[in-house]
């Protein structure tokens, strides 16, 4: 029932102009529910008025009439087909897609996934391990430069305090 509800809401967003408010509610759908390729769909087609092909690509990856310029435009966007797969989004067997065309997809991107890690995977552990078990973790540089600005803050709060108790004996 919540997913029609939300579904409903989705369409009245669409209809008074709220783009992105539509676009954040098929999200957490997709995320709630990763096997309604329903939902992935419409999230596809949200992402096209935006004018985002790779995203576009990303939700309409499991069809069989997928635009092959958004799926060239995701593939692009995500080579390696281990981040590819936890692009995806995808939990659970492949059989669930209830669709030729979308099983082979998930399986032949898990098979790509388990020959450049070298070992078998599947949807529900991909996420949370590495190559070697360990985690994962693809810092973009805007992510590298906050790590670097928290911790110039840590150590300029560290050097007061230090200077702080300095003058307090003196």
């Amino acid at each position: 029932m919540a997913l029609a509800r939300t579904l409903e809401r989705v369409d009245t967003d669409l209809a008074a102009g709220r783009l992105p408010v539509a676009r954040q509610r098929l999200r957490g759908l997709v995320s709630s529910y990763p096997q309604d390729r329903e939902v992935r769909r419409r999230l596809a087609e949200v992402y096209r008025l935006f004018g985002e092909p790779a995203e576009a690509g990303r939700w309409a990856y499991l069809e069989e009439d997928s635009d092959p310029r958004e799926t060239a435009a995701f593939e692009e966007r995500h080579p390696d087909p281990v981040r590819r797969m936890r692009a995806i989004g995808w939990r659970g067997q492949e059989s669930a897609a209830h669709s030729p065309f979308a099983e082979a997809r998930l399986a032949s991107l898990r098979t790509a996934a388990e020959k450049r890690l070298g070992r078998s995977v599947d949807w529900d552990t991909l996420a949370a391990a590495g190559p070697e078990g360990s985690a994962v973790t693809e810092n973009t540089p805007a992510e590298a430069l906050g790590f670097v600005g928290c911790l110039v803050l840590v150590v300029a709060a560290a050097a007061i305090w230090v200077n702080g108790l300095v003058d307090l004996f003196d």
